[in-house]
C-alpha cells in the first residue's frame, strides 16, 4: 500500500471490505495517451462490462471492483458515476466506507468517504487526476451518500474528522 503518511492510519481500519480492497489499489494510474494501464482494463474485464480504454472516466469501474472484490453487487450501468445513486441504502450523515456520488461540470462523479472537514469530505476514488488517490471535494457538491445495507455493520463506521490542509477539487477528471 502506497498510501501517504498524512492517511497511513487507515490502513490500520481493517473494515468496511470494499474500503479495505479499494485502498490495495491507492496509487494505480491510467497510462495517457493510445496505450492504458492494464490493470485498469483488467477491472472491466472482472467485472463483465465493455471497457476498451482508460481515457473513459473510470472513478465508476474503480468503486465497482472494489465492491465487488468485498462479495457486493454493483450497481447497473457502474460507469456512469451518477448510477451509484442506486446503490444499497441511503446513508443520511457520511461516515467512513460510503459511497460519495457528485456533480460536476459535465457529469459526475462517485468515490468512497473516508473523512471530512467543515466545507469538504475526502474521497477515496479512481481517476481522481488520473489515478486511485484522495482528494478533497466540496460538500456542496453531494447528490447522495450511499452505503452496502449491512446485516451487522463493521463497528468501524464513523464521522472521521480530519485537519489536512490540501486545496480543494473541482474536476476530478
Amino acid at each position: 500500500m502506497k498510501l501517504p503518511k498524512k492517511y497511513l492510519w487507515l490502513a490500520y481500519e481493517g473494515a468496511p471490505r470494499h474500503l479495505v480492497k479499494a485502498l490495495e489499489l491507492y496509487g494505480v494510474t491510467e497510462i495517457i495517451g493510445s496505450k492504458h494501464n492494464p490493470v485498469i482494463l483488467e477491472w472491466a474485464k472482472e467485472l463483465d462490462i465493455r471497457y476498451n480504454s482508460d481515457e473513459t472516466p473510470w472513478c465508476g469501474l474503480f468503486v465497482g471492483i472494489c465492491i465487488k472484490r468485498a462479495k457486493r453487487e454493483p450497481v447497473d450501468n457502474l460507469l456512469s458515476s451518477r448510477n451509484w445513486v442506486n446503490f444499497g441504502v441511503k446513508s443520511e450523515t457520511p461516515m467512513l466506507g460510503d459511497i460519495l456520488v457528485f456533480a460536476r461540470n459535465g457529469g459526475g462523479h462517485v468515490g468512497f468517504y473516508v473523512g471530512e472537514d467543515a466545507k469538504n469530505f475526502f474521497v477515496l476514488g479512481g481517476n481522481q487526476g488520473n489515478q486511485v488517490n484522495i482528494l478533497r471535494i466540496s460538500k456542496k457538491r453531494l447528490l447522495d451518500a450511499r452505503r452496502p445495507a449491512y446485516h451487522t455493520p463493521p463497528l468501524n463506521i464513523r464521522k472521521i474528522q480530519l485537519n489536512i490542509s490540501e486545496s480543494t477539487s473541482t474536476n476530478e477528471a
